[in-house]
């Protein structure tokens, strides 16, 4: 990436620093070596007495107000969408770019939806907000793409098996807490998410919408169309919670317009950047949660035909939700950002 080269710093808010995915937002700048000037951590009046280390540096947290977004070129937003509502216009106002976590702006037609890999160009047409796309979308769009290409979209159907991080760092005590208890023979009912999640699963993820999708289920379906700029894609989408710390899985049947053997969409699919091809059932070579908590690539297995069509594959894809599906995803939107001179105060590469 060119960012790291750049003769200008570029000075960074994150907006909801001290959460799980602004952890991770700081993680992921260090390793990419995104070329951070000033950085401010932002976060509410509860956390304005905390520090956090970056890079060997100690930085206050600073509670979110316009005057906070003076002399900063990008903001990293993950508050919730109700603070990005609140506060992205103000960093704008202030002549920073928004790169917006929440679903606040996702499906505003004049904000760009993006994953870089997928739809880069689409940053080119913001505003001065662009949105990060759900994390099951995330990883979900740059197979889709490849198979569009390959044959021709007709339809998608998705199954999601999400880890509780999606929740939020209490869910993940949560699960930690209710198994203990659990394996020890005593009660932990549920506080943070709908039903026990030790040993279960949960098909409801946020809220249940009168045509009997959950609001999670539906911002797969239109997220997907919106990147792919298929507004017409007929998907659906079953969103289930699962017993899992990092890492969502999903089981993806796509309905193609041509056929396509799955030798081709391995091939395919392993020649994309982001995308690793792990494909050997016979050696029970196969992504799964565990093996891809941590790790950049959207993991792609059991790749087969769809028995109950002539031209259908289904497939398995597991990637950290954390980082493809929002901190990471949110940084290479940065660093496109800065490799296309995009900035309104240009950096020099």
């Amino acid at each position: 990436m060119a960012a790291g080269n750049s003769k200008r710093p570029v000075n960074v808010a994150i907006l909801g620093a001290t959460g799980r995915v602004g952890s991770e937002l700081l993680k992921v700048l260090a390793e990419r070596k995104f070329p951070v000037g000033e950085l401010k951590l932002l976060a509410s009046a509860r956390s304005k007495d905390m520090t956090i280390e970056f890079c060997g540096k100690q930085y206050p947290i600073i509670e979110p107000s316009a005057e906070a977004f003076k002399d900063v070129d990008i903001v990293l937003a993950s508050a919730g969408a109700d603070r990005s509502l609140e506060f992205a216009p103000l960093a704008v106002q202030a002549g920073a770019i928004v790169i917006d976590n929440t679903s606040a702006y996702r499906m505003d037609k004049d904000v760009p939806l993006v994953v870089p890999e997928v739809n880069g160009e689409a940053i080119k047409q913001h505003k001065g907000i662009i949105a990060n796309p759900n994390c099951s979308t995330a990883q979900l769009v740059p197979v889709l793409k490849v198979l569009h290409e390959l044959g021709g979209l007709k339809r998608v159907i998705v199954s999601t098996y999400q880890s509780v991080s999606g929740a939020g760092k209490e869910a993940m005590d949560e699960l930690e807490q209710q198994t203990k208890a659990i394996v020890n023979d005593q009660e932990y009912p549920p506080q943070v998410l709908q039903k026990q999640i030790a040993f279960n699963l949960i098909p409801h993820i946020d809220k249940f919408l009168d045509n009997g999708y959950t609001k999670e289920e539906w911002k797969v379906i239109e997220e997907t169309r919106k990147i792919l700029s298929l507004p017409d894609l007929p998907v659906t989408c079953t969103a289930v919670r699962v017993p899992v710390v990092i890492s969502h899985s999903e089981a993806v049947t796509a309905d193609l317009e041509r056929e396509v053997s799955p030798a081709q969409a391995r091939e395919a699919l392993a020649n994309d950047p982001i995308i690793e091809v792990w494909d050997d059932p016979s050696k029970n070579i196969y992504p799964t949660p565990l093996e891809a908590a941590g790790q950049d690539p959207v993991y792609v297995g059991r790749i087969r035909r769809d028995a109950s069509t002539e031209k259908g594959l289904s497939l398995w894809v597991v990637a950290d939700n954390l980082r493809i599906g929002a901190a990471l995803n949110a940084v290479r939107i940065a660093e496109y950002l800065v490799e296309h001179k995009l900035l309104k105060q240009p950096v020099a590469s």
